[in-house]
């Protein structure tokens, strides 16, 4: 059955598969690792208990996070041998280097420090403490840095040349290579959205708390409060700038990808007086126009161009093997940016109930975050399907194909181990989820619990002393022979 398949079509699917898995751990922990660092250091200044009750509340959930996303980031190392080892050989002297020092900077930084993190509070004192928090919330920004560069080469590639022989993509200047023209854009734009996301995950916690309190008659604790608070007032602040950091990631993609940017659009015809903006359509890839669509005319002109009138130029003046597939990135496109109007209306909701005095009791507004809790995943995820799907066909964009990237491989190859992937993936990275989804069921309490480490008794097998040896042997039973 596998046999009928494009492999190189289920080699894309297997690396979406992997990549969407991992990227929901990193979104979380990079802002999650911030908090904490900020909690700890609340606690240093004000010895507010609450804080301190948070920290350790927030931090047992980021150490399962964070061991998801290591594991789950190692699958995806190896397939750039298994499936797609052209292009591995092609571009590996360009992004080698950036995706080797991200592991021996930015990760070894944030395991080195985890482990100090997690359980040295009682046993290194507060001020080293309190550096290891802050160098794990950097490490995990450092990770990003690293790997958002390299992504971000393979679609603005820069500083290079092409060795004619080999083909292979050569390293010119290191610094053109790390800060290619779209690398700023895309780290300001995903940092800034892993933040909004643990805000809203945080948020969402918070006002699951609040709700359920209230339903009992109950007094919600301070630390819940606060929890609830610090992650609205996040959302006011971040979630503007965000959209603000969106429009210039949008305006550079505009210019070294503008491609990418009619898909989104749903841009397959020119406009030479003006686009419109359509909120709705139906993309015809076969008819190369939008079906069903619903815009404001001219709209799209003055957002990107900044003038109504400006003329923008469609998919018609694009081969058609060159063009992305339109319904994908126009769809994608479209979810991220309503979660992030969402987003900025529900920090606004909560300014105007902060204002009113009635943030910890407009039982709306905590319904209204309980569902937008996991809105930053999806947001994310959004956001990285418009960004991949629209460089198609290339995976060095105009450079090098994914047709051309993909290991020779056989599709029911390919197709077993994503089937392996998909069936172990659920079955672990589930279970892990759902644990997550237990502790965050129970509220922070007063002198929440710590995480505990080996010093309270040994849990290993080797080098626990032995039994004493006997000396007397059993009598034998005179039925048996020796």
């Amino acid at each position: 059955m596998l046999a009928s398949f494009d492999a190189v079509l289920l080699a894309r699917i297997q690396f979406a598969f992997t990549v969407s898995f991992h990227f929901l751990f990193p979104a979380f922990t990079i802002g999650l690792a911030s908090y904490l660092a900020v909690l700890n250091g609340l606690w240093l200044f004000t010895k507010d208990h609450k804080y301190l009750d948070l920290f350790r509340y927030w931090v047992k959930i980021f150490a399962l996070a964070f061991a998801m996303g290591v594991v789950s980031g190692i699958v995806m190392s190896y397939q750039f041998g298994t499936n797609w080892s052209v292009f591995s050989d092609r571009a590996g002297p360009v992004i080698g280097a950036p995706m080797a020092y991200e592991v021996l900077s930015a990760f070894f930084l944030e395991a080195g420090f985890l482990g100090i993190m997690l359980f040295g509070r009682d046993r290194v004192g507060p001020a080293l403490h309190m550096a290891a928090c802050a160098a794990v919330a950097f490490g995990t920004f450092f990770s990003a840095f690293w790997i958002l560069s390299v992504n971000s080469w393979m679609h603005t590639p820069a500083g290079f040349s092409i060795d004619p022989q080999t083909g292979q993509f050569l390293p010119e200047d290191f610094w053109k290579v790390i800060f290619n023209p779209s690398f700023p854009y895309r780290l300001l734009h995903t940092v800034t959205a892993a933040y909004l996301t643990t805000a809203f995950i945080v948020g969402g916690v918070g006002a699951w708390h609040l709700l359920r309190r209230r339903r009992r008659r109950e007094e919600a604790s301070a630390a819940t409060r606060t929890m609830f608070s610090m992650a609205m007032w996040m959302a006011v602040i971040v979630a503007p700038l965000q959209i603000f950091l969106g429009d210039l990631h949008g305006l550079n993609t505009l210019e070294h990808q503008p491609a990418k940017v009619m898909a989104m659009e749903g841009h397959y015809q020119s406009y030479p007086d003006g686009a419109p903006l359509y909120l709705f359509g139906i993309p015809n890839d076969r008819e190369q126009r939008l079906d069903y669509a619903f815009g404001i005319p001219k709209l799209s002109s003055l957002i990107l161009r900044h003038e109504l009138n400006a003329p923008m130029a469609g998919l018609d003046t694009v081969p058609d093997a060159d063009q992305p597939p339109v319904a994908i990135v126009f769809w994608a496109f479209r979810i991220m940016v309503a979660l992030g109007f969402a987003m900025l209306g529900i920090g606004l909701w909560s300014l105007w109930a902060r204002w009113r005095g009635r943030l910890f009791e407009d039982s709306g507004l905590h319904r209204a975050a309980v569902l937008m809790a996991p809105s930053g995943l999806i947001a994310v995820l959004a956001g990285w399907i418009t960004t991949e799907v629209g460089r198609q066909p290339f995976t060095v964009y105009g450079l090098l194909r994914t047709s051309d990237s993909v290991a020779p491989l056989a599709a029911p190859a390919v197709g077993a181990s994503l089937i392996a992937f998909i069936v172990i993936y659920f079955a672990v990275f589930g279970a892990g989820t759902f644990y997550i989804l237990r502790l965050m069921g129970r509220p922070p309490v007063f002198d929440e619990p710590r995480l505990k480490d080996v010093s309270d008794g040994p849990i290993r097998a080797a080098g626990i002393t032995p039994a004493p040896e006997q000396t007397s042997r059993r009598p034998q039973d005179p039925r048996k022979g020796e």
